[in-house]
Protein backbone atom coordinates (compact mmCIF):
# COMPACT_ATOMS: atom_id res chain seq x y z
CA UNK A 1 0.00 0.00 0.00
CA UNK A 2 1.46 3.01 -0.83
CA UNK A 3 1.08 5.60 2.30
CA UNK A 4 1.99 9.43 2.27
CA UNK A 5 4.08 10.79 4.14
CA UNK A 6 1.96 12.95 5.99
CA UNK A 7 -0.17 10.05 7.03
CA UNK A 8 2.66 7.85 7.96
CA UNK A 9 3.86 10.22 10.30
CA UNK A 10 0.49 10.07 11.85
CA UNK A 11 0.12 6.26 12.27
CA UNK A 12 3.85 5.33 12.99
CA UNK A 13 3.33 7.00 16.83
CA UNK A 14 -0.03 5.49 17.62
CA UNK A 15 -0.10 3.64 20.58
CA UNK A 16 -3.79 3.03 21.28
CA UNK A 17 -6.56 2.78 18.72
CA UNK A 18 -10.29 3.86 20.13
CA UNK A 19 -13.47 2.63 18.10
CA UNK A 20 -17.23 3.78 17.81
CA UNK A 21 -19.09 0.59 18.01
CA UNK A 22 -22.16 0.85 15.99
CA UNK A 23 -21.53 2.06 12.56
CA UNK A 24 -17.86 1.11 12.73
CA UNK A 25 -17.51 -2.30 14.19
CA UNK A 26 -21.10 -2.86 12.83
CA UNK A 27 -22.89 -1.50 10.08
CA UNK A 28 -25.42 0.54 12.43
CA UNK A 29 -28.49 -1.29 12.24
CA UNK A 30 -30.42 -2.49 15.18
CA UNK A 31 -32.05 -5.73 15.76
CA UNK A 32 -34.75 -5.27 18.81
CA UNK A 33 -36.70 -8.46 19.57
CA UNK A 34 -39.90 -9.12 21.81
CA UNK A 35 -38.02 -10.01 24.82
CA UNK A 36 -35.95 -6.77 24.81
CA UNK A 37 -32.88 -8.19 23.81
CA UNK A 38 -31.23 -6.92 20.45
CA UNK A 39 -28.82 -8.32 18.16
CA UNK A 40 -25.88 -7.17 16.57
CA UNK A 41 -24.09 -8.35 13.58
CA UNK A 42 -19.79 -7.88 14.01
CA UNK A 43 -17.36 -9.22 11.28
CA UNK A 44 -15.03 -11.73 11.52
CA UNK A 45 -12.48 -9.20 9.72
CA UNK A 46 -12.37 -6.83 11.79
CA UNK A 47 -11.84 -9.45 15.16
CA UNK A 48 -8.73 -11.26 13.69
CA UNK A 49 -7.30 -7.19 13.05
CA UNK A 50 -7.77 -6.36 16.20
CA UNK A 51 -5.76 -9.48 17.76
CA UNK A 52 -3.24 -9.28 15.25
CA UNK A 53 -2.82 -5.10 16.35
CA UNK A 54 -2.67 -5.82 19.51
CA UNK A 55 -0.20 -8.76 19.53
CA UNK A 56 1.88 -5.69 17.68
CA UNK A 57 1.60 -3.49 20.86
CA UNK A 58 -1.27 -1.16 20.04
CA UNK A 59 -4.01 -0.89 22.39
CA UNK A 60 -7.24 -1.22 21.26
CA UNK A 61 -10.41 0.20 23.06
CA UNK A 62 -13.93 0.62 22.51
CA UNK A 63 -15.81 3.80 23.32
CA UNK A 64 -19.75 4.08 22.36
CA UNK A 65 -22.60 5.90 23.10
CA UNK A 66 -25.05 2.78 23.96
CA UNK A 67 -25.20 -0.07 26.81
CA UNK A 68 -25.01 -3.49 25.49
CA UNK A 69 -23.88 -6.48 27.13
CA UNK A 70 -23.14 -7.98 23.29
CA UNK A 71 -20.58 -5.42 23.24
CA UNK A 72 -19.28 -6.64 26.24
CA UNK A 73 -19.45 -9.92 25.42
CA UNK A 74 -17.70 -9.28 22.09
CA UNK A 75 -14.93 -7.12 23.53
CA UNK A 76 -14.18 -9.85 26.09
CA UNK A 77 -13.77 -12.31 22.95
CA UNK A 78 -11.27 -10.00 21.43
CA UNK A 79 -9.58 -9.24 24.61
CA UNK A 80 -10.26 -5.61 24.53
CA UNK A 81 -9.51 -4.42 28.12
CA UNK A 82 -10.93 -0.41 27.51
CA UNK A 83 -14.37 -0.53 27.30
CA UNK A 84 -16.63 2.62 27.74
CA UNK A 85 -20.27 2.39 27.16
CA UNK A 86 -22.95 4.72 27.39
CA UNK A 87 -20.90 7.41 26.69
CA UNK A 88 -21.96 10.30 24.24
CA UNK A 89 -19.35 12.63 24.88
CA UNK A 90 -16.81 10.77 23.06
CA UNK A 91 -13.79 13.20 23.51
CA UNK A 92 -14.35 13.47 26.73
CA UNK A 93 -14.23 9.43 27.17
CA UNK A 94 -10.88 9.45 24.99
CA UNK A 95 -9.38 12.17 27.35
CA UNK A 96 -9.80 10.04 30.41
CA UNK A 97 -8.55 6.81 28.63
CA UNK A 98 -5.47 9.19 27.42
CA UNK A 99 -4.58 10.10 30.65
CA UNK A 100 -5.32 6.96 32.21
CA UNK A 101 -3.12 5.32 29.83
CA UNK A 102 -0.67 8.52 29.90
CA UNK A 103 -0.59 8.65 26.22
CA UNK A 104 -0.30 12.25 24.18
CA UNK A 105 -2.74 12.94 21.46
CA UNK A 106 0.13 11.95 19.11
CA UNK A 107 -0.31 8.57 20.12
CA UNK A 108 -3.60 8.21 19.59
CA UNK A 109 -5.63 6.93 16.56
CA UNK A 110 -10.05 6.95 16.71
CA UNK A 111 -12.75 6.11 14.46
CA UNK A 112 -16.31 6.75 14.37
CA UNK A 113 -18.95 7.39 11.85
CA UNK A 114 -21.11 10.39 13.48
CA UNK A 115 -21.65 13.33 14.88
CA UNK A 116 -21.25 12.56 18.48
CA UNK A 117 -17.73 11.23 17.09
CA UNK A 118 -16.67 14.53 15.59
CA UNK A 119 -14.38 16.32 18.44
CA UNK A 120 -12.67 12.80 19.28
CA UNK A 121 -11.97 12.39 15.62
CA UNK A 122 -10.59 16.04 15.13
CA UNK A 123 -8.75 15.69 18.92
CA UNK A 124 -6.87 12.33 17.84
CA UNK A 125 -3.68 12.56 16.68
CA UNK A 126 -4.52 9.96 13.88
CA UNK A 127 -8.81 10.37 13.13
CA UNK A 128 -10.63 8.27 10.50
CA UNK A 129 -14.12 7.75 10.19
CA UNK A 130 -15.60 4.60 7.61
CA UNK A 131 -16.75 4.87 3.75
CA UNK A 132 -20.60 4.99 4.87
CA UNK A 133 -20.38 8.58 7.37
CA UNK A 134 -21.94 11.54 6.50
CA UNK A 135 -20.24 13.48 4.11
CA UNK A 136 -19.90 16.26 7.04
CA UNK A 137 -18.26 13.35 8.96
CA UNK A 138 -15.77 12.28 6.04
CA UNK A 139 -14.41 16.10 6.02
CA UNK A 140 -13.29 16.23 9.54
CA UNK A 141 -10.50 13.05 9.49
CA UNK A 142 -7.45 11.98 8.39
CA UNK A 143 -8.17 9.16 6.57
CA UNK A 144 -11.75 7.54 4.89
CA UNK A 145 -11.76 3.94 4.94
CA UNK A 146 -12.99 2.49 1.58
CA UNK A 147 -15.12 -0.23 3.04
CA UNK A 148 -18.05 0.96 5.14
CA UNK A 149 -18.94 0.04 9.28
CA UNK A 150 -19.15 -3.29 9.94
CA UNK A 151 -18.03 -4.50 6.58
CA UNK A 152 -13.86 -4.53 7.12
CA UNK A 153 -13.49 -1.05 7.94
CA UNK A 154 -11.66 -1.91 10.86
CA UNK A 155 -9.79 -4.46 9.29
CA UNK A 156 -8.14 -1.41 6.60
CA UNK A 157 -7.64 0.60 9.81
CA UNK A 158 -5.56 -2.22 11.46
CA UNK A 159 -3.83 -3.29 8.29
CA UNK A 160 -2.80 0.03 7.55
CA UNK A 161 -1.30 0.92 11.13
CA UNK A 162 0.76 -2.64 11.44
CA UNK A 163 1.93 -1.44 7.65
CA UNK A 164 2.76 2.04 8.46
CA UNK A 165 4.60 0.76 11.95
CA UNK A 166 6.77 -1.73 10.45
CA UNK A 167 4.62 -5.03 11.28
CA UNK A 168 3.14 -6.28 8.13
CA UNK A 169 5.51 -8.47 6.73
CA UNK A 170 6.76 -9.72 10.28
CA UNK A 171 2.79 -10.67 10.38
CA UNK A 172 2.57 -11.83 7.14
CA UNK A 173 5.49 -14.31 7.43
CA UNK A 174 3.76 -15.74 10.79
CA UNK A 175 0.81 -17.25 8.51
CA UNK A 176 2.79 -18.26 5.96
CA UNK A 177 5.48 -20.28 7.15
CA UNK A 178 4.31 -20.73 10.54
CA UNK A 179 6.50 -19.07 12.67
CA UNK A 180 5.80 -18.25 16.05
CA UNK A 181 7.07 -14.26 15.93
CA UNK A 182 3.83 -12.64 17.32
Amino acid sequence: MDLSKNLLDKLRPLRLLALDVDGVLTDGSLYFHADGSETKSFNTQDGQGIKLLQASGVEVAIITGRDSSIVSQRAAALKINWVMQGREDKLVALTELAEQLNFGWEQIGYCGDDLPDLAAIRKAGFGATVANAPEYIRQQGDYITQRSGGQGAVRELTDLIMQAQGNWQECLNHYLFNQNVL
